[in-house]
């Protein structure tokens, strides 16, 4: 039985149930709480008080501008939702953003490889396989990054990364991902600004692997 130690932060389970998470976010959160029981049930907390709030609230008459802003938000790609079933190591969220097909690896180095799912200007979704024992340039953020684990594990200054894991990085945290021993680690990783490495060769690279 899988263990989870890292979770989605309150605020982002919050911000995820109101419908307010950029939709690179929201796969992986979806993803999450299809593996997690605990956070399965904190969503579902979320979403049982947004509803009552919903009910309770008077009904307000709005201007033809916010509902044509209303209207037009609806045509836009609907917020990933948990789903149970599983393939292989891709929660439900994951296959369906790869539309039932297998990941299109495209190389970056060192073994590494990705697979680009969605990108806007909000930000981007990836998938990352790492063989074990390599690590990720050591890099720091200028945004948020949320990385679920889908197989194997990695480890860097903060801890230990175990499959179901989420690791919430900032623009605080600078660090040097390295996966285990054992099998090679998947994650599904969502960033919305590009990382900023610290050594020049992945820099130079960063506009051509998007990243």
């Amino acid at each position: 039985m899988t263990v989870i130690t890292h979770h989605i932060p309150d605020h982002i389970l919050a911000a995820y149930a109101a419908g307010n998470l950029p939709h690179a976010f929201a796969i992986v959160v979806a993803s999450h709480v299809s593996l997690c029981d605990e956070c399965r049930v904190a969503l579902e907390a979320h979403q049982t008080v947004g509803g009552a709030v919903m009910e309770g609230a008077d009904s307000v008459a709005v201007s033809n501008a916010l509902k044509d802003n209303l209207f037009a938000q609806l045509d836009e790609p609907f917020t990933p939702q948990p789903v149970f079933e599983r393939k292989g190591v891709y929660p439900g969220p994951v296959v369906e953003a790869l539309k039932g097909k297998e990941p299109r690896w495209k190389k970056l180095g060192m073994g590494v490889r990705q697979d680009i799912l969605a990108a806007n200007d909000q930000g981007s979704v990836r998938l990352l396989y790492i063989p074990p024992g390599q690590a990720v340039p050591d890099h720091g953020h200028n945004g948020l990054e949320l990385t679920l684990v889908l197989q194997g594990s990695f480890s860097d200054q903060t801890g230990r990364f175990g499959t179901g894991d989420v690791e919430v990085a900032t623009e605080d945290l600078d660090h040097t991902p390295i996966a285990d021993e054992g099998e090679p680690c998947i994650c599904l990783a969502a960033t919305d600004a590009p990382l900023r490495f610290n050594a020049w060769v992945p820099r130079l690279l960063q506009p051509i692997f998007r990243i």
